[in-house]
């Protein structure tokens, strides 16, 4: 590490060789080959060697892992890949390099290179890909200052704990994330209800479309992730989960809270004669969805993703129907 015999170990000495570690590879696949040892016989098979490959790199194909074990095989069968083998592979691979490039960049990247306007790259990317007349350009740059304000305050008073000196503030990044989540869900709920009067539209209608998608993104792609890498499981748990989640704490502790205040009524009140449909509803699909994916062998296929959306816009046209007609704001 001291590469100047200084006594000294720099912090561009230290990533470099962490970067290039192979001792913190070999400890970062370790416990993913023992997970798919299921028989702790030190060994996997083509199948599973396939399955841990998807785990380290979600992109890994048929053909990678057939020109893998070709490769991997020092001795003994040749259905069968020990963790000397697959570690010494895994290191002196691409997908290695692809991992060690992740690596490198999440190093030298920070919040900060959010803030800078689109490169000269990057519009010649968007111009190919707007065909040239410049479109791609205009949605590069209309994109970037829409969340400027956003990423810049989140840069001045959010630490960027992947830098690896402000590691130490993560508590402080996570208290401070929860804060501004709670800033951004305040201006969007009073915004949403100011442009549903504006419109005319009730704040149910606006709470079951524009408020529910906003605050599903993260979930969304939390599911897009998981499911990708195999975890069909985890993605549709997590979702359940979460609605759970804002059904019992979500809702009841600001409501603790507003009935807490000394000005404040005892009670809230919800103002919707049709919420027990809705609710009952959301019931009934739910026990429809648990059905569908039975019928679909408990998988995750297009064909239930599609019925999943009808069964959505099914949702939302009801409860529709039941708040007409809209009444417009004085």
């Amino acid at each position: 590490l001291d590469k100047d015999q200084d006594g000294k170990v720099t912090e561009e000495d230290f990533t470099a060789w962490y970067i290039q570690s192979e001792e913190k590879i070999r400890k970062e696949v370790k416990p993913i080959f023992d997970h798919f040892d299921t028989d702790h016989s030190g060994t996997i098979d083509h199948t599973k060697v396939k399955l841990l490959l998807t785990k380290v790199e979600p992109s890994v194909t048929d053909d990678d892992v057939k020109e893998a074990m070709d490769i991997m095989y020092q001795h003994g069968s040749r259905d069968e890949i020990t963790f000397d083998e697959f570690s010494d592979w895994y290191i002196h691979s691409l997908v290695y390099d692809r991992q060690k490039k992740k690596a490198e960049e999440e190093l030298t990247e920070s919040i900060w290179d959010s803030v800078k306007p689109p490169s000269f790259e990057e519009e010649e990317e968007e111009a190919s890909s707007g065909g040239g007349n410049g479109c791609g350009i205009c949605m590069a740059y209309t994109k970037y200052l829409l969340v400027l304000p956003i990423v810049v305050v989140l840069a001045l008073t959010v630490p960027d704990v992947r830098i690896p000196k402000f590691a130490k503030y993560c508590y402080v990044s996570f208290g401070m994330s929860i804060v501004w989540i709670g800033v951004f869900s305040y201006f969007m709920v009073g915004w949403s209800e100011i442009i549903g009067n504006t419109m005319g539209i009730p704040p149910v209608i606006m709470g079951l479309t524009l408020l529910a998608a906003g605050t599903s993104v993260p979930d969304l792609l939390s599911s897009v992730i998981v499911a990708r890498m195999g975890e069909g499981d985890m993605a549709l748990s997590s979702s359940i989960g979460s609605n759970i989640f804002d059904i019992l704490v979500g809702l009841p502790v600001p409501w603790i809270f507003y009935t807490a205040l000394p000005s404040k009524p005892n009670t809230v009140t919800i103002d919707s004669d049709n919420v027990w449909i809705s609710i009952f509803v959301l019931l009934g699909m739910l026990l429809f969805i648990v059905f569908v994916i039975h019928w679909q062998q408990w998988k995750l296929t297009k064909t239930l993703g599609a019925m999943m959306l009808v069964f959505y816009f099914a949702f939302l046209v009801q409860a529709i129907i039941l708040e007409l007609p809209f009444e417009n704001c004085n």
